[in-house]
């Protein structure tokens, strides 16, 4: 497999889990607090610090390595919308402690951050699958993304753990049962 085959394949999960996460706060409607803290948790643990991981601390010096500029273009986008994700979690993080004790004016900011990483998140996913993952297959060798992909494995159990990739996407079909009543199924 591709290293890019994968990450385009991780995407896929990100992509159920903020249409998950949209659901959870539909109609104005209180989040349930056990779903919306497991679905925060899948958030910074498999998006942020494993997927994003991969991209930066692998793919993007790979790409750099051969040629694609690290300020300029598609590297830099990524990289900054990275960085703006990040703040949207830290806000989200911070709102959702408040919702749990009790503070039910938290769930406007718990909405809007939602919201807004859900907007960032499918266009920067559009752009890494249209834009950024066809330069590096033009880019890279078919060695490369091999090795790259290997690295990729290595660095999942490093970073997340042993069995964690699969405990998430359970998490990913159970709360796909519950919110999405069948659509958008991942195997």
């Amino acid at each position: 497999m591709k290293a890019t085959e994968q990450l385009m394949a991780e995407h896929e999960g990100i992509k159920l889990m903020l249409s998950i996460m949209l659901k959870m706060i539909e109609n104005n409607a209180e989040p349930d607090k056990e779903h919306l803290e497991k679905a925060i948790d899948f958030i910074k643990v498999f998006a942020d610090k494993c997927h994003h991981g991969k991209e930066e601390d692998l793919l993007f010096p790979a790409l750099e390595k051969a040629g694609i500029s690290k300020d300029r273009g598609p590297i830099g986008v990524m990289l900054s919308e990275h960085t703006e994700g990040r703040e949207y979690i830290k806000n989200l993080s911070e709102a959702f402690i408040r919702y749990k004790a009790g503070d039910k004016t938290a769930l406007s900011l718990i909405r809007e951050n939602i919201s807004n990483y859900v907007i960032l998140l499918r266009n920067h996913i559009d752009k890494e699958n249209n834009v950024l993952f066809m330069m590096a297959d033009r880019f890279l060798t078919e060695g490369q993304q091999e090795e790259l992909y290997e690295k990729f494995e290595k660095m999942e159990i490093e970073k997340i753990g042993e069995g964690k990739h699969e405990q998430y996407h359970k998490l990913l079909h159970e709360f796909q049962n519950r919110y999405l009543k069948s659509n958008n199924k991942i195997d």
